[in-house]
């Protein structure tokens, strides 16, 4: 990189890029269109490539532009975490763990994977739940440790992530009172009389829970489809019908929402996966749970 650079023109750069223009940065950072514009040509100078170009009356990004706003992403995202970086340190000794929760992936079941970990004395966690891909992007920006997710990242040479399959579990089936004694007659047959309740298909255990029925020619009655899987055993609880679940849950769905156990699909799996970046020092936290997972 050439000497010349400079963090500032960078930053500059990258107002522009968000803002959609450079009319919009500048009313954002208070400076004048002019100072603004030659920022960004310094920058481009220092860096020997356009990256802005004009398009009718709109300025776009070049592939280049592009590159650098990637880069420049990571670099400010880094830049905000700092102050609060520092302050906690100030504060006294942290280790601070900090996870994606794909929405995917049993909520019920990040607990017992986290439990190597939870007992570090001086542990600050901070789970970010949300959908599977904005997550990764996170990730590879550096704003989390990890994901937590029902399967691993899909082949991306940019992204720089390695997948970890800790655990999987058997998959069964869970009822209320009210249906549990249909539920049970001619498992699995049943579930195409008694109403059923299902993750839709942003859980990677649905596909295969569709895979299993049209195996076994089991047309299933379902009542409900639901994304969140607390709201699924919640609406189960509740007498709506009979849902699926990793068989290690099976007690904590018995004593919290009163479901009974109707029988288990082994061929039916919930996988559970942890995606780091790749680094060559690893976070001593995620170590220890790639060394001794829970599930």
């Amino acid at each position: 990189m050439s000497q010349s650079f400079n963090y500032r023109h960078l930053y500059y750069f990258w107002v522009v890029a968000k803002e959609g223009g450079i009319a919009r940065a500048a009313e954002r950072l208070d400076m004048a269109v002019q100072t603004i514009s030659a920022q960004v040509r310094e920058l481009e100078k220092a860096l020997g490539v356009s990256l802005l170009r004009s398009e009718g009356r709109n300025l776009v990004l070049t592939d280049a532009g592009v590159a650098a706003m990637h880069e420049a992403d990571q670099i400010f995202a880094l830049g905000e975490q700092l102050p609060h970086r520092v302050r906690e340190a100030a504060a006294g000794p942290t280790l601070r763990l900090n996870l994606g929760i794909s929405d995917g992936i049993a909520k019920l079941a990040v607990h017992r994977l986290l439990t190597t970990v939870l007992d570090e004395p001086h542990l600050r966690l901070l789970c970010h739940e949300g959908e599977f891909q904005p997550l990764l992007g996170e990730l590879a920006m550096h704003k989390l440790d990890a994901v937590l997710a029902d399967r691993p990242a899909p082949p991306n040479p940019a992204l720089k992530t390695t997948s970890q399959l800790l655990s999987t579990s058997a998959v069964a089936w869970y009822a209320p009172p009210l249906w549990a004694d249909a539920a049970r007659q001619a498992f699995p047959k049943s579930l195409a009389v008694v109403p059923v309740l299902l993750p839709t298909d942003h859980a990677a255990m649905r596909a295969r829970i569709d895979h299993w029925f049209e195996r076994e020619r089991i047309r299933p009655r379902i009542a409900g489809e639901f994304e969140d899987s607390a709201l699924l055993s919640t609406f189960a609880a509740t007498g709506m019908g009979v849902m699926p679940a990793p068989v290690f849950l099976g007690e904590h769905l018995r004593v919290t929402h009163g479901l009974e156990h109707v029988g288990t699909t082994p061929e039916i799996e919930e996988h559970f996966h942890l995606i780091y970046s790749a680094r060559k020092v690893m976070h001593p936290l995620l170590l220890r749970l790639l060394e001794k997972p829970q599930v």
